[in-house]
Parts: C-alpha cells; sequence; structure tokens
C-alpha cells in the first residue's frame, strides 16, 4: 500500500463537510445525495457536489438506482487515506523531535555561555 501524499485525495477529505459525509457514510450504509442532505446544514445541490468530489478521488462509490445513486466509502481508498495521514504524522513527530534536539542545545549553550 502506498503512503505517498495524495494532494486531491488531502484535499478532498480536507473540507469538514465531506468529513461528516463520509462519517454518516460509515455509520449508516449507503446513502444518497437525498439522505444525506436531510442530515446536513446544506442543500441537496451542495451535498450532490460534495459527493461528486469524494467520488473522484475514489473516497466513495456511486452506484445508479433508479433517480439517484447508492453511494458507499471505499475502505480501501479509506486504508489508503489513513495509512497516508500515519505516514505524514510520523515524519512530523520525528521532524519536531529534531527541533526539540536543536532548542535543547541552543538553550545549553547559552546556559554554558552565561557560567563562563
Amino acid at each position: 500500500m502506498s503512503t505517498a501524499v495524495d494532494d486531491e485525495l488531502w484535499s478532498a477529505i480536507g473540507d469538514p463537510t465531506r468529513r461528516t459525509m463520509i462519517d454518516l457514510l460509515l455509520a449508516d450504509g449507503p446513502g444518497t445525495a437525498t439522505s444525506l442532505s436531510r442530515r446536513m446544514p446544506v442543500t441537496r445541490q451542495a451535498v450532490a457536489k460534495h459527493l461528486a468530489v469524494l467520488d473522484r478521488v475514489g473516497l466513495i462509490h456511486g452506484e445508479p438506482a433508479g433517480r439517484e445513486r447508492h453511494y458507499q466509502v471505499d475502505e480501501a481508498q479509506l486504508a489508503r487515506a489513513v495509512a497516508q495521514l500515519s505516514a505524514v504524522g510520523a515524519t512530523w513527530d520525528a521532524r519536531l523531535r529534531r527541533i526539540k534536539r536543536i532548542a535543547e542545545a541552543i538553550e545549553r549553550d547559552r546556559h554554558h555561555d552565561d557560567g563562563d
């Protein structure tokens, strides 16, 4: 599984409305723009646009069902997003540890210089 950061994926998932929609689909199973709009503080048209973004990056997939599409979360793509987030988190943890060591070294040098 690739953990290279996919900017389009993270742009899509970065929106709080889209994250809420993913949460609803995970909790309740497949849904339509209409069913999701009943539970969201945005219009059905806005929900449909958000669903299109999520579908384009593969986080959800829509299947035709009469006049609507039933959307569900693609668990493999969601797992890929989680792996990317974990990798980014680990990278930043390492950066912060290095920054802390540098700051501690500067502080030690400052105290050492003050004592001379």
